[in-house]
């Protein structure tokens, strides 16, 4: 589908051939997308630019897990910042209704939009406009501010604390009980996402979910997760150390909510820290909500640093 508004040409991309046109503007994902479009996560129909002529004025993409039938997030959203000031904002808007309007069914929520953004993009200067601009834009097509995230990294090399001996770990027995544990600490979460699930869902429906969406795609072994326990076999919290599509993670930290303000966050998430170590890795990876400080202090304290931030914007 193409739309043309006066001088303005709106359309998807025509295959892995425009990705050249479609790279012209910078963004850390760029170098991602060629290996994305061949593993079937990104589609061509699901990545759009605004065209003048062929000066690339925005682009939009989704990403979605291979195989799935409608893309799950907006992930990458670019303005040529050298347009006008009043312009940027409304290429933008015009990109995004055009796109949205082909790539999703009448009425349907499009899915969360989430972008990298420096950490210190809050106080002003060139970054601070960059991300206005687009924040802007996804503002007057519906979306609002729905969290901001730490985006954390731990290199080997990081000194790691030795095992305390107050807690032992043993891997995950099965899928129950990960998704029985999952459920119990969302009794007081402060995970912004988690939160909202619960206002639409039961708390096994939200782990179920949750489990479905990310813990059952990881590709690495399952056996690398960890139950931590008191002594005598009392569950305390967990950790799921894993390999995502492109990096090591630690993709679920949570301590059970009896067991809360006892510091075990720390004893556990250094277990699932040391396990990705011994695999070779360059580097494990972690996020948590801005608002959740006391995970965010936790990985703080095992060495992990703030390397970007990143905005989620959802629609209603």
């Amino acid at each position: 589908m193409t739309a043309r508004q006066n001088d303005l040409v709106l359309r998807p991309i025509d295959g892995p051939r425009e990705l050249a046109l479609f790279t012209r503007l910078p963004y850390v994902l760029n170098e991602e997308l060629s290996d994305d479009l061949a593993a079937g996560r990104r589609r061509p129909e699901w990545m759009w630019v605004a065209l003048r002529g062929d000066h690339l004025l925005a682009r939009a993409a989704w990403w979605g897990s291979a195989g799935e039938g409608e893309p799950f997030l907006l992930d990458v959203f670019d303005i040529d910042d050298e347009a006008g000031e009043r312009e940027r904002v409304d290429l933008g808007v015009r990109l995004l209704r055009a796109a949205m309007a082909a790539v999703f069914p009448p009425g349907a929520r499009p899915p969360e939009y989430n972008r990298s953004v420096p950490p210190d993009w809050r106080e002003g200067g060139a970054a601070g406009r960059i991300v206005g601009d687009r924040m802007l834009a996804l503002e007057r097509t519906g979306a609002r501010l729905f969290v901001e995230r730490l985006l954390l990294e731990w290199r080997p090399g990081t000194p790691l604390p030795g095992p305390r001996g107050r807690l032992a770990f043993r891997p995950v027995r099965d899928t129950e009980e990960i998704l029985g544990l999952m459920t119990r600490v969302l009794d007081g979460t402060l995970d912004a996402h988690s939160r909202a699930d619960l206002t639409r869902m039961t708390p096994r429906e939200a782990a179920a979910g949750h489990y479905e969406r990310e813990l059952a795609r990881y590709r690495s072994p399952r056996e690398w997760w960890r139950v931590a326990t008191l002594p005598d076999g009392e569950p305390v919290g967990f950790v799921t150390p894993a390999r995502n599509d492109y990096n090591a993670v630690i993709g679920y930290l949570a301590v059970l909510p009896e067991h809360r303000g006892n510091g075990y966050i720390d004893d556990i998430l250094a277990e699932g820290t040391r396990i990705l170590g011994e695999q070779d890795v360059p580097r494990v990876r972690a996020a948590t909500d801005l608002g959740n400080t006391p995970m965010a202090r936790a990985f703080q304290r095992l060495g992990y640093v703030t390397f970007e931030r990143r905005i989620c914007m959802t629609w209603s």
